[in-house]
């Protein structure tokens, strides 16, 4: 299973690290991909619960949105 969003205002490789660090924490994430120069964050895994994501992603800093 794969789960995409947005992410502005990550410039960075400290708000990179900070959003893979929170994500990665969470059950069932395998693996998590942030790249900077677009705002993408892709989590791939098993059983991904996308509001305990989304709510990583603020306690890292930021504010997702589904990726369009």
């Amino acid at each position: 299973m794969k789960l995409e969003y947005q992410v502005d205002g990550m410039s960075c490789n400290s708000c990179r690290m900070s959003v893979i660090e929170e994500v990665g924490e969470l059950h069932g994430v395998e693996t998590v991909e942030v790249v900077l120069e677009t705002g993408r964050v892709q989590v791939s895994g098993s059983e991904l619960d996308d509001a305990a994501i989304q709510s990583a992603i603020v306690e890292a800093g930021y504010r997702p949105s589904p990726a369009v």
